[in-house]
């Protein structure tokens, strides 16, 4: 298929179109509110079911439904919205069905701001309802990996039967560039035999229910499940072997931090990257490649680090790992550069 100029979130609807998605309910909330305009006048083309939800809460809930008839069905937000849908994730989670749920991401607490941002790191990756669950979480970090991750998002769900999370982010979403929309794929909603069914009088009624009910070990089920999430890691090394320190980095701050690799490299310092592609499962298997390392810089569009914790276990806690980033700009690659060199410097007296 031919390249075409797409903004971000539109380039991520129209995949999940060519994914199979044929049902979307969401509510509008900037910087996402593009998926759902352009859903409202697409989905209608491709024979699905679009509905502006009254809320976040009553669209998470529909994904429900329509995932537990068997249908490929996505929601998107972002900020506030995204922490309305958390029970409806965690009901998706204990009743064991796939769905994709997409949060374009954006600045600061509360109603926080519009502006992009990479603040729900922690949410996205550590359950975010109650309860004891992961989420798988892809993090695209161009308009082509927003297309190309929705595909992959809706294969995974449909593998462990539950709840995959997209962290995009609003500059990855607002921005323009070329994109191939991968080959359109129909999804066959009567393809499992746990989807839910009217039925005549006397034939058996299968119903939605939480997994501790339906399975007789649900704690070893859930364990193994579990276990076999945590093999999903996918990840990108950039001259991270003889990287004397390692930047990690994702979304928007990983293509920031690619420029900080390339310019540090022609002035002799030894910059590395690693991007995880999955923020959970983290990539562990990244850093076994940084042998040189002396230090490990995240670099992320909030105040906090929340990327350090996960930094340091994967780590071990053998090296020193540091945060640089703010809440409103996309950090810079001379900033970056000389953080790294400041931490470095550190490690020499």
């Amino acid at each position: 298929m031919a390249k075409v100029l797409l903004k971000g979130n539109e380039a991520l609807a129209e995949a999940a179109l060519a994914a199979g998605c044929r049902f979307y309910s969401g509510y509008p909330i900037t910087p996402q509110t593009e998926i759902l305009e352009y859903l409202s006048w697409r989905m209608e083309d491709v024979g699905g079911e679009f509905i502006q939800a009254e809320s976040e809460l009553a669209g998470i809930n529909m994904v429900l439904g329509a995932a537990a008839a068997g249908a490929r069905a996505l929601t998107t937000s972002s900020g506030p919205g995204f922490s309305l849908k958390q029970e409806g994730i965690s009901y998706l989670v204990a009743a064991d069905l796939p769905a994709v749920i997409v949060d374009v991401m954006r600045i600061g607490t509360g109603l926080g701001d519009i502006a992009q941002g990479q603040g729900d790191y922690w949410q996205l990756t550590r359950g975010g309802g109650h309860g004891d669950y992961h989420t798988l979480v892809l993090a695209p970090a161009s308009v082509q990996e927003n297309a190309d991750m929705m595909s992959e998002a809706f294969n995974l769900a449909e593998k462990y039967r539950h709840p995959v999370l997209i962290a995009s982010d609003a500059a990855i979403g607002q921005m323009i560039e070329a994109v191939e929309i991968p080959e359109f794929k129909e999804h066959d909603i009567d393809k499992y035999d746990w989807t839910i069914k009217g039925c005549k009088k006397g034939c058996e009624q299968r119903k939605i229910q939480n997994v501790y009910y339906t399975h007789p070990d649900y704690e070893g089920y859930l364990k193994e499940k579990y276990r076999q999430m945590e093999q999903e890691q996918r990840y990108e090394n950039i001259q991270v072997e003889d990287a004397e320190l390692v930047l990690v980095a994702y979304g928007i701050s990983s293509r920031v931090c690619r420029e900080a690799v390339e310019f540090a490299r022609e002035e002799g310092l030894k910059l590395g990257l690693i991007r995880p592609i999955t923020l959970w499962p983290f990539p562990v298997k990244a850093f076994e490649a940084a042998k040189e390392a002396k230090a490990f810089l995240t670099v992320e569009m909030n105040i906090l680090g929340q990327m350090v914790d996960d930094v340091k276990l994967a780590t071990e806690g053998k090296y020193p790992v540091d945060h640089y980033g703010s809440i409103f700009e996309i950090p810079e690659p001379d900033g970056i550069i000389a953080k790294a060199k400041e931490m470095l410097k550190k490690e020499e007296i």
